[in-house]
C-alpha cells in the first residue's frame, strides 16, 4: 500500500482509521530512517487537517491555522513521539469558538492516546510568550503549518525569527548555561552504559541547540557528519520506541541487544558504539559552535568607537602570538602561522596539538582540518621530535583531553596510530569503568602525567599508560594483545629496541600489581619471587607502580583508594628488595598489630568471638591524599579460636545484617596458652559497608556470630527467606561465575580464584562450599570492584599441605558448579 493510499484511508475513516493506518506504517520493515519518521508526519498531518477543517465549519471559526512545532514540526515524528501543537488565530473569533475549536481536535488526539503539549495563541501571545520562555521560542523556531491560515503562520514565523535574530546577543548565553546544566544532569551520552538519547550531553537536545544557534545567523555548527548523527541518534529512539512500545529515550540495558536487532545490527556493543560515534560528532560541533559563539559575541562587546581608537581609524588586524614553529595564538585558539606548510612538514600536526595542550587551547576547527587534508604522513619510524611532541601532548594533562578529541575528531588520531581505530567509541560494559575504552587510554595518560615525577621514564611511562588498553579491540585477552599491538606501536613512534620491550612488559602485565596484591597473600615468598621475574628491573618496576595507579584512577571511583594504594605499595616494597639483591624471607607467621593481639588474646581467653568496629580505616602512617578517593566502608576486626566453619559463619551474619564486603583477609596465628602450649586463633580484617541505613551495634554482630557458630542460627534459611521477599529486578544478565587454580601461586597452600557477580551471601556460599569440600582456608583475600567480586582462598587439606592437582581441580569445579546453581 502507498503513502496515498494508507493516508487517503485514514482521511475516510477518521480516528480509528489514522490509529489503522500507523500501525501498519509502524510495522513496515521496508521504510526506516527518515522515510519512516516523514511518512508518519505526512499521515499525522492529513489527519489533523480534515479534524481541523471540520472542527472549523462546526465552531463558525475562520483566520486559526494548526502548527507543528518542535520535533513534529521538523517532520521527526518518532513512533511514541508528542504531538506538540500550535492552534493560532487572529482574534477575530469569540472565546468560546476558539475553545470549541481546540476541543474538536485535542480530544480525538487524547482518544487515541497519544501524547499532546499543546497550546492556543493569537501570534502576538505566541511572541510574548517566547520571548518569556526560551524553551517556547526554541519549539517555534520549528514551527511548520499543518492546515489553515498560511499566511497567518508565515507572519508568525518571521516575526518569531526576527525576534531570534535581533535577542540572539542576551538569548543565546541562556541557551548556552541551558544546555550546560543539561549535560551536569544527564552526563555525556557518549560514556553513559545506558544513555539518554535526548538529554544527554551529545543528543537529540544539543543537535537542536544547534540549529537554533544557525538560525540566529550569529555562528554556524561545522556541517560535516552532524546530519548523519543526528540521524543515528533518531533512527536508535524509533527502534526503541518499537522495542518496548513506551515513549522512552533511555537505552537501558536489557532493551539494547532487541534494538541493536530492530537496527539490523550484529549486537548490542555495535550499537552502543554506533551511537557514541554519533554523539562524539554532536559533541564536537557543540565545543566548537559555543566557543565561535562566545568568540563573536566578545568581538560585539567592544565599543565601535574603542576599536577605532585603538586601531587609528583602520580595521583591527587580530594579534597572533607564536607557539611553536608554524603554530600561533590567535583569539584564544590555537591556529596555523601564515607561513605554515602542513604538505611539507609531518611533524607539524602533533607540534600544534602538543603547543595547543601546553597552552591550555583549543585548537581551531579551521586548523584541525587542513591539518587532516594537508598533511603529510610522518615516515615510519618516527623521527625523534615527533615523538618528544607526543609525549609533550600527553603530558599536558586535563588540557590534553580537548585537543585529543579535536584530532580524532578529524581523523587524524588512526593517521598516526591506525591500531586506534579499533578501540575508538569501544564501550566497557564493566560498569567500574566509567568511560570508553580510547577515553579511558587518554585519561590513563592524564592521570599519568601527574605522576611522571616518580619516575625515571616519564616517556615512557605516558607512552605506556596511551596503550595499555589497546587490546581490548581484540579477541582473548586484552594484555596479551596488547603487548603485540604495543610493541608494533612503540616501534613505529620510534623507541629503541629496549624501550619497546619496556613498554610491551608494561602493557602485558598492567594488571599484574594490583591483582597480586588484593589477591595474594604478600607475607608468601613466591608471590613476591614470581612479580619480580616477570618484572625484571627496578626501573620497571617504577614505571609498572605508576601505571597501575594511573590506569586504576582513570577507571572510575571503585577503583582505586588509599587501602589499595597502600598494598600496591607493599608490594612493590618487597619486590625491590628482590630485584635489589636481597633474599624473599622465610615464610613467618605476620605479625598482628597491637589491637589484633589484644582481640585474639581475648578471644583464647574467653573461647569466644570478640569484635572491634572502626569507623576510621586509614593508616596513621599513610594519610589521605587530598585529591584521593575514600576506601569504602569501615573496618571489622574478628578473633575466635580455630574451628571450622568461621569463613562461612562469619560472612553469612554479615549478609544477614545488610552489610557488604568490600575487602577481607583471614589468617591463623599461634598463641602461648597458660600451660605453655600453642593454640590457634582466627584473625579476620573486613571492610564493610551497609547496604542501606547505620551499621549494626558490634554486640549483635557478636551475638550472631556465636549463634551461627553453635548451630542455632539457621544462616542458609534466613537468606533464602530474604531473597524470596523481594522481586529479582530485570537488568543486564551477568556472565557465569569462574574458579580457577592458580598455577604457581604459592609453595605453601593451593590459590583457588573465585570471579562471580556480586551478591548478597556470596562470600557466605562460597565458605560453605570449601567446607564442604574438607579443605582448610589458610588465608583469604577478598575484593569487591563495583558488581564485581573477586577472591582469593589459600587452602590446604585437612594436614595443611597444598592440595594435589587431582584435588584442587576437582574442588574448583564443585565451588564453580555450586555458584552456577
Amino acid at each position: 500500500m502507498t503513502s496515498l493510499e494508507v493516508t487517503t484511508e485514514a482521511e475516510d475513516s477518521g480516528p480509528s482509521g489514522y490509529a489503522a493506518a500507523r500501525l501498519r506504517l509502524l510495522s513496515e520493515k521496508e521504510r526506516p530512517g527518515p522515510p519512516r519518521r516523514a511518512a508518519l508526519a505526512k499521515l499525522t498531518d492529513d489527519w489533523l487537517s480534515a479534524l481541523f477543517t471540520t472542527a472549523c465549519l462546526e465552531a463558525g471559526v475562520r483566520g486559526a491555522a494548526l502548527v507543528a512545532v518542535g520535533g513534529y514540526g521538523r517532520g521527526e515524528l518518532s513512533p511514541r513521539s508528542d504531538l506538540d501543537l500550535l492552534l493560532l488565530h487572529d482574534g477575530g473569533a469569540d472565546a468560546g469558538a476558539i475553545a470549541t475549536l481546540a476541543d474538536r481536535i485535542w480530544y480525538p488526539v487524547w482518544d487515541l492516546g497519544l501524547a499532546l503539549d499543546h497550546s492556543v495563541r493569537t501570534p502576538a501571545e505566541a511572541r510574548k510568550t517566547a520571548g518569556e520562555d526560551l524553551k517556547v521560542q526554541l519549539g517555534l523556531l520549528d514551527a511548520r503549518p499543518v492546515v489553515g491560515d498560511l499566511g497567518l503562520v508565515a507572519g508568525l514565523r518571521t516575526a518569531v525569527l526576527a525576534d531570534w535574530r535581533n535577542q540572539a546577543p542576551k538569548r543565546l548565553p541562556e541557551l548556552d548555561e541551558l544546555c550546560r546544566e543539561r549535560a551536569e544532569r544527564q552526563g555525556e551520552l557518549q560514556f553513559l552504559l545506558e544513555p539518554d538519547l535526548k538529554e544527554a550531553r551529545g543528543g537529540l537536545r544539543d543537535a537542536t541547540a544547534l540549529r537554533a544557534v544557525a538560525a540566529s545567523w550569529l555562528a554556524d555548527a561545522p556541517r560535516e557528519g552532524l546530519a548523519e548523527a543526528r540521524r543515528r541518534l533518531l533512527d536508535a529512539r524509533d527502534a526503541l520506541h518499537l522495542a518496548t512500545g513506551r515513549a522512552t529515550d533511555r537505552l537501558a540495558l536489557q532493551e539494547q541487544d532487541q534494538v541493536a536487532t530492530e537496527l539490523g545490527l550484529l549486537d548490542a556493543d555495535a550499537l552502543l558504539r554506533q551511537v557514541y560515534e554519533a554523539a562524539r560528532t554532536v559533541s564536537y560541533a557543540t565545543d566548537v559552535t559555543w566557543r565561535e559563539v562566545n568568540r563573536v559575541l566578545r568581538a560585539r562587546s567592544l565599543r565601535p568607537r574603542l576599536r577605532a581608537m585603538l586601531s587609528g581609524g583602520r580595521t583591527p588586524q587580530p594579534e597572533r602570538s607564536p607557539l611553536a614553529e608554524g603554530v600561533v595564538e590567535q583569539d584564544g585558539e590555537v591556529v596555523l602561522a601564515r607561513a605554515a606548510r602542513p604538505e611539507r612538514d609531518p611533524v607539524l600536526p602533533l607540534r600544534a596539538a602538543a603547543a595547543a595542550a601546553q597552552s591550555g587551547l583549543p585548537i581551531s576547527l579551521h586548523a584541525v582540518r587542513r591539518l587532516a587534508a594537508t598533511a603529510r604522513p610522518l615516515p615510519v619510524p618516527w623521527p625523534a621530535e615527533a615523538r618528544e611532541e607526543l609525549v609533550t601532548l600527553l603530558g599536558a594533562g586535563e588540557s590534553t583531553v580537548a585537543v585529543w578529541e579535536a584530532l580524532e575528531a578529524e581523523g587524524l588520531i588512526t593517521q598516526l596510530l591506525p591500531d586506534w581505530e579499533r578501540v575508538r567509541c569501544r564501550p566497557q560494559r564493566n560498569p567500574v569503568h566509567t568511560w570508553t575504552v580510547d577515553r579511558h587510554l587518554v585519561e590513563a595518560a592524564v592521570k599519568a602525567s601527574s605522576l611522571t615525577r616518580r619516575v625515571g621514564r616519564p616517556d615512557l611511562l605516558l607512552v605506556a599508560a596511551l596503550l595499555h588498553d589497546i587490546g581490548k579491540g581484540w579477541p582473548g585477552d586484552h594484555s596479551v594483545a596488547g603487548e603485540t599491538i604495543a610493541k608494533d606501536l612503540a616501534t613505529r613512534i620510534g623507541f629503541d629496541r629496549a624501550d619497546v620491550a619496556v613498554i610491551a612488559t608494561l602493557v602485558r602485565h598492567h594488571l599484574l600489581l594490583v591483582e597480586t596484591a588484593t589477591r595474594r597473600d604478600l607475607d608468601d615468598p613466591a608471590t613476591v619471587a614470581s612479580v619480580a621475574s616477570v618484572v625484571g628491573s627496578a626501573g620497571t618496576l617504577e614505571l609498572l607502580h605508576a601505571l597501575t595507579e594511573a590506569d586504576a584512577l582513570a577507571t572510575g571511583p571503585a577503583a582505586w583508594s588509599s587501602w589499595r594504594g597502600s598494598l600496591v605499595a607493599d608490594l612493590v616494597g618487597r619486590v625491590a628488595a628482590v630485584l635489589a639483591g636481597d633474599a624473599p624471607p622465610e615464610p613467618e607467621p605476620a605479625a598482628p598489630s597491637a589491637e589484633q593481639e589484644r582481640l585474639a588474646i581475648e578471644a583464647l581467653r574467653t573461647g569466644e568471638p570478640v569484635l572491634a568496629l572502626h569507623a576510621h580505616t586509614e593508616r596513621p602512617e599513610q594519610p589521605q591524599e587530598p585529591d584521593q578517593p575514600e576506601p569504602v566502608g569501615v573496618e571489622l576486626l574478628i578473633a575466635l579460636p580455630d574451628q571450622p566453619g568461621v569463613l562461612p559463619a562469619a560472612a553469612g551474619v554479615l549478609a544477614l545484617h545488610r552489610l557488604t564486603v568490600r575487602a577481607a583477609d583471614l589468617r591463623s596465628i599461634d598463641l602461648p596458652t597458660e600451660l605453655g602450649e600453642s593454640a590457634g586463633v582466627l584473625l579476620l580484617s573486613w571492610r564493610v559497608a551497609a547496604e542501606y541505613g547505620s551499621l549494626p551495634q558490634a554486640a549483635r554482630l557478636r551475638a550472631d556470630l556465636v549463634r551461627a557458630l553453635d548451630g542455632t542460627l539457621d544462616i542458609p534459611g534466613r537468606l533464602a527467606e530474604r531473597e524470596a521477599a523481594y522481586p529479582r529486578r530485570r537488568g543486564v544478565k551477568a556472565p557465569p561465575p569462574r574458579v580457577t587454580v592458580a598455577a604457581a601461586g604459592s609453595r605453601l597452600a593451593t590459590v583457588i580464584e573465585v570471579r562471580a557477580q556480586d551478591a548478597p551471601g556470596l562470600l557466605h556460599r562460597i565458605g560453605r562450599a570449601l567446607d564442604e569440600s574438607a579443605v582448610r582456608v589458610r588465608s583469604a583475600h577478598v575484593s569487591t570492584l563495583g558488581a564485581n567480586a573477586v577472591d582469593a582462598f589459600y587452602v590446604t587439606g585437612l594436614e595443611g599441605a597444598p592440595l594435589p592437582p587431582e584435588q584442587a581441580s576437582e574442588t574448583a569445579r564443585t565451588l564453580e558448579a555450586m555458584l552456577r546453581a
